[in-house]
């Protein structure tokens, strides 16, 4: 065990990274239970549909993608504290008066103070993992951070529905939101992670005089690759976002619901170990690979838990194991394609990619299982994940065989030039 161990313990010996991981886990509470909430209160405390609620839930996660990146961007331009000031405000604001807002100025104002200025913990956590965690320890600390994640949102949903389903009303829950918001906001102002703007005195400054590096134009970084390294994040959420819908419908189908949860855990659970192995194997999958793994592991799922929660339960493991672990490599190639001056930005589209796929592929798998059944939601998500990994393969090989070949040319040119230069003497 204590050999499992030590991969991670230059991580969390480095000054701050205690700390912040800390701050990562209660930052991220409030809002992983933001989107259960607001549902429970529209249809609890408004008396509106399921129907409603989910446009609300889905007015709130647009404006969250659409932030993302502007948001990371002002973060890159103006540093980490007047972005938690202006959001912090925002985002309280909008929770502590949420319960008495009439529906259509709460669809509004999830969209608008809710979410596009929604307070960016993810990507701000992301960002302050990559400017403090040197280069050779990034895969261990987002690992760590992966099964963060995991935990939070283990814990903070179950949160909201004990809280609302206890008290019968959604208001209060609402309200603590708002009072976790600003605990989130200022815990990350004290502890103020040097990150985008604040990062260039370590990551990209000047080593004479210590100005901020110049900032690079936008074609410099957004390549092909980083595409689909962004495509690969939104497939693996659109992965997860279905699967966790078609556990659902396929235990509805089976009268069986009550295990959802057993279920549900033993996932989470397999995520948790493939997140600790994947920090600390010496030989990591890469990206294109574990998120082939993850989609394949997907497709049979609901073959095979037709048959029982049991069997659901089983099935699940593999692509379980497989969800951190991508997450986790997803945020490293992330920050390792792009310069510390632009890191705001890219995690802000990162966000929005992954954002996008969780918005996605719950639909995606509702329409498939209305449409056909559950076992066929799992197979067809499973298969865009499997689809993106291959399209992510196939560009690493081309893009390995031309820098080979380029390679090879300046080779063969320097060769010549040293037969010119010794026949000359």
């Amino acid at each position: 065990m204590i050999k499992l161990l030590a991969p991670y313990k230059p991580v969390l010996a480095m000054p701050g990274t205690r700390a912040l991981f800390v701050v990562a886990f209660l930052a991220r509470l409030p809002l992983t239970a933001k989107s259960m909430a607001l549902t429970l209160h529209v249809v609890l405390d408004q008396g509106g549909s399921y129907a409603a609620a989910g446009a609300a839930s889905m007015a709130m996660t647009v404006g969250m993608g659409v932030g993302a990146p502007l948001l990371g961007r002002m973060v890159d331009r103006r540093g980490l504290k007047p972005v938690l000031v202006l959001t912090g405000v925002a985002d309280t604001g909008y929770w502590v008066s949420a319960p008495f807002l009439p529906y259509p100025v709460l669809l509004v104002t999830s969209f608008a103070l809710g979410g596009v200025l929604g307070v960016p913990v993810f990507s701000v956590i992301r960002q302050a993992v990559a400017a403090r965690v040197p280069e050779t320890l990034r895969r261990q600390a987002f690992a760590l951070d992966s099964m963060i994640v995991e935990l939070v949102f283990m814990v903070g949903p179950a949160l909201a529905i004990a809280s609302i389903t206890t008290m019968r009303s959604a208001t209060a829950t609402l309200a603590g939101i708002g009072v976790l918001t600003v605990g989130a906001v200022t815990t990350l102002w004290v502890l103020n992670p040097p990150i985008g703007h604040g990062a260039h005195a370590t990551a990209g400054a000047d080593a004479e005089t210590g100005a901020p590096a110049a900032k690079l134009p936008l074609t410099l970084w957004f390549s092909p690759g980083f595409v689909l390294v962004l495509a690969t994040g939104m497939a693996a959420n659109l992965v997860l976002a279905g699967t966790d819908l078609s556990i659902t419908a396929l235990l509805r189908q089976q009268d069986a619901v009550k295990w959802a949860g057993v279920c549900i855990f033993a996932w989470c659970l397999l995520s948790l170990l493939g997140g600790f192995w994947h920090g600390s194997t010496p030989r990591p999958w890469r990206l294109p690979v574990l998120m082939l793994l993850l989609g394949a592991g997907t497709i049979p799922v609901g073959f095979v838990g037709q048959f029982g929660w049991w069997w659901l339960a089983l099935i699940l493991l593999p692509a379980g194991f497989m969800c951190a672990p991508t997450l986790s490599s997803t945020a490293e190639a992330v920050a390792a394609a792009v310069p510390a001056s632009a890191r705001g930005q890219a995690m802000g589209l990162q966000g929005s990619a992954m954002t996008l796929g969780a918005a996605i592929g719950a639909p995606l798998a509702g329409t498939v299982v209305d449409a056909s059944s559950p076992p066929w939601a799992f197979a067809a998500t499973g298969t865009i994940g499997v689809a993106l990994a291959a399209v992510m393969l196939g560009y690493q090989r081309f893009a390995g065989m031309k820098a080979a070949s380029a390679a090879q040319r300046t080779a063969v040119v320097h060769a010549e030039v040293a037969v010119l230069e010794t026949a000359a003497c």
